[in-house]
């Protein structure tokens, strides 16, 4: 039947049922003109370029599945469609466009509800300091088929960046530094102070905030399991590092007595959260002395408990109306429950995020946990291009480390300074040769018997699942800071280039570079086919014998300067030393600085110096500074 004779019909019979045909017809046709819209604005704004930077993510039948799975119930309505078409994350403004006007960049209930989904904003903000965290932070989260996301840029240099890699950015209009302001300080302070305004000023907007700081990463989407729990005002993370539970439920009020971490929480826009934002954000313009997250726990804990209900895990706080959840600290980790712990694999579980906490570094210390962890996004110079991330190609090592050293007698100061010094050499003589072949060092992963923490303890904190030895991250024994320090090349020799020991593990390394490898094997002088050579053998492997000096490498691997990956089977007794002693005195020097310190015993001052040196001192003991004059590094 066509059109004409439908509604030929339709005239013919009462008004009523003319009316109920004319809406459907109608409706059809609206139907098809958004169906056939939506096709042709999709083919036409397809990703012009397979970078990660600047292409939309792209979602897998589960992920889809998931995700059509995911109905959070809201307090508020599903935000309305905006008449503008939101932009794809990664999709960057077409050349030879001008950056848009400032006012384009402000914080405006429009922004915040045309980026909006399912009435849910997640945000994040810093400075270009922070700028490679920024983009991993957007990255794990467009991995994940999350797309309701918006940045804060505290700087104008930020903001641009941002914009032109095709990241949702807003001028947070602070005026900031662009470069790292380092923790504790005045204009960190600050930063945290920006933290609550933001929150004070969104909430009102009705969307309820998922706020980040940008030094975690997202594993999981953590929206389905937000959605949980409808009747709670907040969710924060904490500081805690013993699970009060085994499976994925909330943590068990009671029981947290550490902090509450604001680096990862969620608000809904309640009157009882709105309450809170306001009276917090008046403490810290009040007084500029409190850090804003003792702050956040000193109001929220005015008031703590009762229990909200028998099952849900929620406690009332603050004023006796706001409803207070505790994420599991085993699923969204700290620093010391992710790469410490690694509780939820301990507890057989899928980690929703790790925010790097408990760490001893700074911001190196930072990206170089995430590094470890397969989890930060660097370029993909960082893997092979020469310039500045990249120097002659990479060297590795097999460490060789006794049964004894890690199982044996008791896990205290003494077994375990004596396992860190046993890889502390063979450390050490990596860089040497390093140092010579103009080569970047692959650090091997490091094993501790005690953990490190900034005061005393027993060797691992009582109730945690600290398993004995563990690969401890590297900010627990070296200076990460100094190791990527530029320092004066005549007083520390040249610069050696460092990366992560899980590094040539990563998916993200190029093929090239994992086609192009050399196996060493060291060998006795007199034995069979030990003998300096700069060929290989028939299995492809170059042998190599220990106690070569700087002379002897450089022969030797004169024909392997095009090799991408040199790995040593050891580092024993492998360099005998520098031809020069001025420059053995540099690469000294340097070293002397690279390591840190253990903290702590029960001792005033209870922390005790790592030293690269160690092997030279005849009755060297792991002891702590026994007076003020003594409190220093081993140089």
């Amino acid at each position: 039947m066509g059109l004409k004779d439908t509604f030929q019909e339709v005239a013919a019979s009462k008004p009523l049922f003319l009316t109920i045909y004319t809406t459907v017809i109608v409706g059809i046709l609206v139907s098809s003109f958004y169906v056939f819209s939506a096709a042709y604005s999709a083919k036409d704004s397809s990703p012009t370029s397979t970078s990660w930077l600047s292409s939309p993510p792209s979602l897998s039948k589960a992920d889809f599945q998931h995700l059509s799975n995911y109905s959070p119930v809201s307090m508020h309505a599903v935000t309305p469609p905006s008449s503008e078409p939101v932009k794809p994350i990664w999709e960057v403004p077409p050349r030879n466009t001008k950056m848009p006007p400032s006012k384009t960049f402000r914080l405006t209930k429009e922004l915040v509800l045309q980026r909006a989904k399912d009435n849910v904003i997640i945000v994040t903000f810093g400075n270009f300091a922070f700028m490679d965290f920024i983009l991993t932070w957007v990255k794990h989260l467009t991995d994940l088929g999350v797309s309701n996301l918006l940045v804060g840029a505290m700087d104008t240099k930020l903001l641009e960046a941002l914009y032109w890699r095709g990241v949702p950015v807003f001028d947070m209009e602070s005026h900031m530094s662009t470069i790292d302001v380092g923790w504790g300080s005045p204009t960190f302070h600050k930063m945290g102070r920006e933290k609550v305004i933001l929150i004070d000023a969104i909430l009102p907007f009705g969307v309820e905030l998922l706020m980040c700081d940008t030094d975690m990463a997202w594993l999981k989407n953590p929206l389905p399991y937000l959605a949980r729990y409808p009747e709670a005002d907040v969710l924060t993370s904490s500081d805690l590092v013993v699970p009060t539970v085994v499976d994925d439920s909330l943590d068990i009020w009671q029981q947290v007595p550490a902090a509450y971490n604001i680096g990862i929480f969620h608000w809904r826009p309640t009157e009882s959260a709105k309450k809170l934002a306001r009276e917090w954000k008046e403490m810290l313009l009040a007084d500029d002395k409190i850090w804003d997250q003792n702050g956040f726990n000193d109001i929220v804990r005015k008031q703590l408990g009762p229990s909200v209900d028998e099952d849900s895990g929620l406690v009332y706080a603050f004023d006796g109306n706001l409803k207070l959840g505790i994420l599991p600290a085993s699923i969204f980790c700290s620093g010391h429950t992710y790469f410490v712990q690694a509780m939820y694999e301990q507890l057989r579980l899928k980690p929703y995020a790790v925010h790097t906490t408990f760490q001893y570094a700074g911001t190196d210390g930072k990206r170089h946990r995430l590094r470890e962890g397969m989890v930060f996004y660097d370029p993909p110079e960082y893997y092979d291009v020469p310039g500045k991330y990249f120097s002659g190609g990479f060297l590795s090592f097999k460490p060789s480390i006794p049964k004894s050293l890690l199982f044996d007698g008791q896990h205290n100061i003494e077994s375990h300074f004596t396992l860190i010094n046993y890889q502390l050499k063979q450390i050490r003589t990596a860089f040497a040769i390093a140092s010579v072949l103009n080569r970047t060092l692959v650090l091997p992963p490091l094993w501790c018997r005690i953990d490190r923490l900034w005061f005393a303890h027993p060797g691992v904190l009582e109730g945690s699942l600290t398993r004995q030895p563990f690969i401890c991250p590297l900010d627990h024994v070296f200076e990460i800071q100094m190791m990527l320090k530029e320092l004066p090349e005549e007083e520390f020799g040249p610069r050696i280039n460092i990366r992560e020991y899980s590094f040539l593990d990563n998916p993200a390394m190029p093929k090239q570079v994992k086609d192009s490898w050399l196996n060493v094997q060291s060998c006795q002088v007199g034995s069979k086919d030990c003998q300096v050579s700069n060929s290989t053998n028939s299995k492809g492997v170059l042998r190599l014998p220990r106690h070569s000096n700087e002379e002897t490498l450089k022969m030797v691997f004169s024909n392997f300067k095009d090799i991408k990956v040199i790995q040593f089977s050891s580092m024993q007794d492998a360099f005998s030393g520098f031809m020069e002693q001025a420059r053995e005195d540099r690469f000294r020097n340097r070293m002397k600085r690279y390591v840190g310190i253990w903290c702590c015993t029960d001792h005033n001052p209870g922390h005790i110096y790592y030293d690269m040196f160690w092997d030279e001192k005849p009755n060297w003991k792991p002891l702590p500074p026994q007076s003020a004059a003594d409190d220093h590094p081993p140089w």
